[in-house]
C-alpha cells in the first residue's frame, strides 16, 4: 500500500524506495469508534442465511478506514513529518455493537 493523503506518503513497509528517512519523529496513530445500525444488522442476519458479501458492513469499514488514516495523517502532519511508513490497522470491541478502527504508523521525514 502506497497512497499520498494531504501530502503525507503513506507506506505500510519500513523504507520508501528511492527515498531516504532522515528523521523519526515517533509513533502516529487515529482511530474512530462505529456503531452498527439496527436495520443494517438484521439485513446482515437475513445475508447470513443465504450467504454473500455483507455490503453495508464493508461501506463502514472502508469509512472507518478512511477516518482512522485521516486521523493518522492529521497527527503527522502536526509533527512535521511528510510521510508515514510501517502503517498497520488494527481493531477492538468498544462495546456490544461498537468496533474501533484503529490506524498507527511510524511518522518520518524523508528526502
Amino acid at each position: 500500500m502506497q497512497h499520498i493523503r494531504d501530502g503525507i506518503m503513506v507506506v505500510n513497509t519500513e523504507t520508501i524506495a528511492g527515498k531516504v528517512i532522515t528523521q523519526n519523529l515517533g509513533v502516529v496513530g487515529g482511530s474512530t469508534v462505529r456503531a452498527k445500525h439496527v436495520g443494517k444488522d438484521i439485513f446482515a442476519g437475513l445475508k447470513n442465511l443465504v450467504g454473500g458479501e455483507l455490503t453495508a458492513y464493508t461501506e463502514l469499514l472502508e469509512e472507518s478506514r478512511s477516518e482512522a488514516v485521516a486521523r493518522m495523517v492529521a497527527d503527522a502532519a502536526a509533527r512535521g513529518a511528510n510521510a508515514v511508513v510501517n502503517v498497520r490497522f488494527a481493531t477492538s470491541a468498544v462495546t456490544a455493537g461498537a468496533s474501533e478502527l484503529f490506524a498507527y504508523g511510524t511518522a518520518v521525514i524523508v528526502e
